[in-house]
């Protein structure tokens, strides 16, 4: 077997601010150096503000908890730089199988088409994660991370926030115009401010194991309904890196975590679903019961909350480190813009309004799953195994089956910051979409669309054609606007790159894919927000419309 993980130590540096003779003051303090704050604090870094980011600890998260890092994240990760070794080192999959009782019923394709650089998901355990967003962090100059920094107070009225933070060598107080609190489900500052979540619970438990073993089984996730090695229950399977496999068993209402937890339980269910004699060792096993919860609204003045200190998802459908590296991705645009004087802070109540509906999202899907997963009557129970019967040889069936809504990318259909559509498209491309990925070409060079859209505001536009004198004019304008717009102009394979404005660029469309995706017909323009989701799109090139909608998804119109 491999020898066990072991997490680094990183060590406590005293900072100048702890010997300051006043009070040290700063842009953005985030506290939480997990997947949620470590992102936050490297995209602003991207954006160029300096962040403070306190952790109580000095090493990453013990086991291997968050597992599955869907393509909408790992995107995200590309964006700032730390998609690469995550998708290294980590298990790529697209492909799941449902079994019911003794037999597979289908198998699925979470990816649907071709075309995209990433997978439907990457399995990596969270210490190897946040090891990895650590080193992205040092190499980010701007941020500032503090181990065995471990907030004490917290006072966050005005316009300043005041805190006072424990070291090994004694408190010391900091103060900031914007904290972000990304310090997870037990969020101690959550309760410094008196906040607190909205619970649903559900009384089923469920035994989580990592296994070291070396197993034939393909990279995939399966899922098991009713199994003959555990009767009654649902079990779950997929693939980790370095051999490391997690098992998901359901143990129903009755069950008691602390027996479910020892090893003499423990293997003998694992024996049972490997159905031989093969060695395997337990790396960490934990005993969670169902419950969502949220926060009212995500803003508090100058408080802003990411992850699971804002909403709390049970862990089947890898929803939480998704969601919540999500927020952050969200939310540090907004900051950013706020920070520079180019948005008012109401673009800050955007983020709340967004991302709450994402985790009601999360916990409608979350709810339904388990229901599904674990009827809750005899009559769910007969329409659950009558749809699994169905779903072998119907296709409409397959649809019904639940046994955990994996995460997807959001689709931010009713955001206040879209601008509607004026004219008629086909495709997903939706206003509040998150823009689709395809292969490129830059001057000969493969590359990939996503890796020229987010940071600041983009605008994809289908040429197709020579650009008119007053097109380029238009591009030139938006390129230098005070929120600038880059422009990124699309040719296809046949054609002669137009001549564009400098600080345009353009890309060829190898295959077509971005103009079938993006119902790209010449003259089409999309407005992509910083976050990579569509703000507005029009089958004409405007200055005026795309300077009006850059002001309306900033709160300045």
């Amino acid at each position: 077997m491999l020898k066990p993980y072991k997490p680094p130590d990183y060590d406590y540096v005293p900072s100048p601010d702890q010997s300051a003779a006043e009070c040290a003051h700063h842009p953005v303090i985030v506290v939480g150096a997990g997947p949620v704050g470590l992102t936050a604090a490297i995209d602003l870094a991207r954006h160029g503000t300096k962040t403070v980011l306190l952790d109580e600890d000095n090493t990453v998260s013990a086991g291997s908890r968050a597992v599955c890092y869907a393509k909408r994240t790992l995107d995200i990760l590309d964006r700032l730089g730390c998609g690469e070794p995550v998708a290294a080192h980590g298990v790529a999959w697209s492909h799941g199988r449902v079994f019911f009782r003794d037999k597979q019923i289908y198998g699925f394709n979470l990816l649907g088409d071709e075309g995209h650089r990433r997978p439907a998901f990457v399995n990596l355990q969270q210490y190897y994660l946040e090891e990895i967003l650590v080193d992205c962090a040092r190499d980010a100059k701007l941020v500032d991370l503090r181990w065995k920094n471990r907030v004490l107070e917290l006072d966050a009225h005005g316009d300043t926030v005041r805190l006072t933070v424990e070291t090994p060598d004694g408190p010391y107080p900091l103060t900031c115009d914007w904290l972000i609190v990304a310090d997870g489900a037990h969020s101690s500052l959550r309760h410094m401010m008196g906040l607190d979540t909205e619970s649903t619970m559900h009384q089923d438990y469920f035994l989580v194991a990592d296994v070291v073993m070396k197993a034939e089984f393909p990279a995939e996730r399966w899922f098991w309904f009713d199994p003959p090695f555990h009767p009654d229950r649902s079990v779950l399977l997929h693939k980790q890196a370095d051999n490391v496999w997690r098992v998901d068993f359901q143990l129903g209402r009755d069950a008691d975590p602390e027996e479910e937890r020892k090893p003499e339980r423990i293997v003998p269910r694992i024996r049972a679903l490997l159905g031989d004699s093969r060695d395997f060792e337990l790396q960490t096993v934990s005993v969670y019961g169902f419950q969502c919860r949220r926060m009212e609204r995500f803003r508090h003045g100058r408080v802003l909350f990411a992850g699971d200190c804002a909403r709390q998802v049970p862990p089947f459908g890898s929803r939480g480190a998704n969601s919540g590296i999500q927020d952050a991705d969200n939310l540090v645009w907004k900051l950013q813009l706020v920070i520079d004087g180019k948005a008012p802070e109401q673009l800050l109540e955007t983020y709340s309004e967004e991302r709450v509906f994402a985790a009601d999202d999360d916990i409608h899907s979350s709810l339904c799953s388990v229901e599904f997963i674990t009827p809750s009557s005899k009559a769910s129970r007969a329409f659950r195994d009558a749809t699994l019967e169905l779903a072998e040889h119907h296709p409409f069936a397959r649809r019904i089956v639940n046994s955990g809504r994996l995460s997807a990318p959001l689709v931010l259909t009713d955001s206040s910051l879209n601008m509607p559509d004026a004219d008629p498209f086909d495709g997903a491309m939706v206003p509040g979409a998150p823009a689709g990925d395809a292969p490129i070409a830059i001057a000969g060079k493969a590359s990939w669309l996503l890796a020229h859209l987010g940071g600041g505001f983009t605008g994809l536009y289908f040429a197709h054609r020579r650009v008119s004198e007053s097109e380029f004019e238009a591009l030139d304008r938006l390129v230098a606007d005070p929120v600038p717009v880059k422009v990124i102009v699309v040719a296809r394979p046949a054609e002669t790159a137009p001549l564009v404005p400098n600080g345009c660029l353009v890309i060829e469309d190898r295959t077509e894919l971005i103009t079938r995706r993006y119902d790209g017909r010449p003259g089409t323009f999309y407005l992509i927000r910083p976050d990579q989701h569509v703000a507005a799109r029009w089958r004409a090139l405007s200055g005026p419309l795309v300077r009006g909608a850059v002001a309306h998804a900033t709160c300045n119109d």
